[in-house]
C-alpha cells in the first residue's frame, strides 16, 4: 500500500522566516550595507561630501590662503618702484584719485624697505620678507591684482567669495562642493583667524551662502582645544555617547522625511557624526607636541613674534597630511593697526605684521618640500587689496587702501615660480599690464584644482551660479601655470 506524502511544512526561525528565507534576506541585507554608507557619505540630499569627478587633471590637490587682513602694500613687499624715490614727498596730481573715506591723497612716499633680487630667477623682494626671500624661485608674483570696492567688508569678502554682496558662498565651499573631502574625519575646509580678531565681516568670508550649510569653513583655533566643546563630558562613556547621537540622528531624520528640502537639517545631522568622529581625530591633528624641535623651532615656535602664525601654519601642513582640502590662515585680526591697515603708520605696521608672519611662511614651504606635500598643494598669499603710493599725511608715513592695483602671489602645485606677471603704472597705483581681477584669480585656482570655473556651478535663483559670476567672462592666468 502507498505511504501518503505529508504536505512539507518548513522549519522557521523565531523570527518567522525559514533558514534559507533568513540566508537570503540576510545576504541581501549585507550587500546593501554598501550602498547604505555611499548614500551617507553622499547625503542624498545633496549636502555631502565626498569625492567627485574633477574636469581637468588637478595640478593641485589641497590649497592654503595666506590671507593678510588689512591690505598690505605692494610697493613696500613685492613691486618696487623706483620713480616713488625721485619724487619722494612730491604732491601727487595724477588722474589716479584713489584715496578712501574722504582721506586726502598726500605726497608720493617712497618704500623705507630696500628691495634686492633673490634666487636664480632675480625676483625682487622688500627686506620685509628675508625668510621668504631664499624661495623666491618658488613665487608666481601677479602685480596686477584689482578688484571692485575700496571697503575691508567687501574687499575681504570679494576675495573669499567673488562678490561684494552678502551671502556667495566661498573659494573653500566652491572646493568642497566641487571635490569633496579625501578624509571623512576631518572637515574639508580649515579656517584659523587671529588672536587680535577675526575680520571684517566674521563667518560671511567662510561661509557656504546658499550651499548646504555642510560646505562651509570650520573654525578651528590655534590654541588650546581646536574647536570648542569638543572634549567628551567627564563620565560620559563611548558607548553612551553614540546611543545619544544615534537616537538624536533617528529624531532628526524623522523630522527630516517631513521636511526633505532642509538642507539645514541635513547639514546638521552630518555635522553631528563629524563633530563625533573629530573628537579624536582633530585633537590629534593639532597636537604639535608630536613634532620635533627642529621642526619647532623652524617654524620660530620659539619667538613671542612669530609663536602665533607660526602654530597656525605648522596646523596647517598637519591638517593638509590628513586629507583637509583647503586651510585659510588669517594675518591680522580686528582694525586698523591690528591689521595690515597701516593708515597711520605704514612702517611700522609692516615691519610687525611681516615680522610674525615671514618666518612661518618660509618655514611652511621648506616642510611641505620635506614631506612630500609641496607638488600638489597650492599656497596663495595676498589681502582684500593694497595700498597706495602716497602717504595720507596723519602721523607717520602711512597709505590709503588701494584697489585699482595691488600685488598676490601662488606658489606650489602646478605654479611657475620665479616671475612677476603683470605690471601697475610706473608709481604704483593703477594696474596697466596683464591686470588681473579677482574673478581670474578665482578661475585660476581652481583651474589649477581641476574645475573649470564654467562648469562648476550650482543653481541658484534660477541661475547656473558660479565663483567667478555671471557678470564678466573670468580667464585663467596662463602665465601662471607651469
Amino acid at each position: 500500500m502507498s505511504v501518503p506524502l505529508q504536505r512539507f511544512v518548513p522549519n522557521r526561525t523565531p523570527c518567522g522566516r525559514t533558514r534559507r528565507e533568513f540566508l537570503w534576506q540576510a545576504g541581501g541585507g549585507f550587500a546593501a550595507l554598501a550602498l547604505v554608507d555611499l548614500l551617507t557619505r553622499d547625503r542624498a540630499w545633496g549636502t555631502g561630501t565626498a569625492a567627485r569627478t574633477v574636469h581637468l587633471p588637478p595640478r593641485a590637490r589641497r590649497v592654503v590662503f595666506l590671507f593678510m587682513n588689512g591690505g598690505p602694500s605692494q610697493v613696500d613687499t613685492f613691486d618696487p618702484k623706483p620713480l616713488l624715490t625721485r619724487f619722494h614727498n612730491q604732491t601727487y596730481s595724477g588722474p589716479c584719485k584713489v584715496g578712501s573715506n574722504g582721506r586726502p591723497i598726500g605726497r608720493l612716499t617712497q618704500s623705507p624697505f630696500a628691495f634686492a633680487a633673490h634666487g636664480q630667477s632675480g625676483l625682487p623682494i622688500s627686506s620685509l620678507y628675508p625668510h621668504l626671500a631664499r624661495h623666491a624661485d618658488d613665487l608666481c608674483v601677479i602685480r596686477s591684482m584689482h578688484t571692485d570696492t575700496a571697503a575691508h567688508a567687501s574687499g575681504c569678502i570679494q576675495m573669499n567669495t567673488g562678490s561684494v554682496l552678502l551671502g556667495r558662498p566661498s573659494l573653500g565651499s566652491w572646493l568642497s562642493y566641487g571635490l569633496g573631502t579625501a578624509n571623512e574625519n576631518m572637515p574639508a575646509y580649515v579656517v584659523m583667524t587671529d588672536p587680535r580678531g577675526g575680520p571684517i565681516g566674521s563667518a560671511s568670508n567662510w561661509s557656504a551662502g546658499f550651499m548646504p550649510a555642510a560646505h562651509q569653513g570650520t573654525l578651528f583655533r590655534g590654541e588650546g582645544p581646536p574647536l570648542l566643546d569638543l572634549a567628551t563630558p567627564a563620565g560620559t562613556t563611548d558607548a553612551t555617547q553614540r546611543a545619544g547621537l544615534d537616537l538624536l540622528n533617528t529624531l532628526n531624520a524623522g523630522h527630516l522625511r517631513r521636511f526633505p528640502g532642509d538642507t539645514e537639517l541635513a547639514s546638521r545631522i552630518a555635522s553631528y557624526e563629524l563633530a563625533y568622529r573629530m573628537q579624536t581625530a582633530a585633537a590629534e591633528a593639532v597636537d604639535l607636541n608630536r613634532e620635533r624641535a627642529a621642526t619647532r623651532t623652524l617654524y620660530g615656535l620659539d619667538r613671542p613674534a612669530t609663536q602665533d602664525f607660526a602654530r597656525k601654519c605648522l596646523i596647517t601642513r598637519r591638517l593638509l597630511e590628513r586629507g583637509v582640502r583647503f586651510v585659510q590662515l588669517y594675518s591680522g585680526g580686528g582694525h586698523i593697526e591690528d591689521t595690515w591697515d597701516g593708515h597711520n603708520d605704514c612702517v611700522t605696521n609692516h615691519r610687525t605684521h611681516a615680522g610674525e608672519t615671514d618666518q612661518p611662511i618660509a618655514a611652511l614651504i621648506a616642510d611641505l618640500k620635506r614631506t612630500g606635500l609641496w607638488e600638489d598643494t597650492l599656497l596663495v598669499w595676498g589681502g582684500e587689496f593694497g595700498r597706495t603710493p602716497t602717504s595720507e599725511g596723519v602721523g607717520k608715513p602711512g597709505r590709503d587702501h588701494n584697489w585699482h592695483g595691488f600685488t598676490m602671489w601662488l606658489a606650489g602645485g602646478g605654479v611657475k615660480g620665479g616671475q612677476a606677471i603683470g605690471a601697475t603704472d610706473e608709481l604704483g597705483f593703477a594696474a596697466v599690464e596683464e591686470r588681473c581681477h579677482v574673478s581670474d584669480l578665482h578661475a585660476t585656482l581652481l583651474h589649477l584644482m581641476g574645475l573649470d570655473h564654467r562648469k562648476l556651478t550650482y543653481f541658484h535663483q534660477g541661475l547656473d551660479q558660479r565663483l567667478t559670476g555671471v557678470e564678466r567672462e573670468a580667464r585663467v592666468v596662463s602665465q601662471a601655470l607651469a
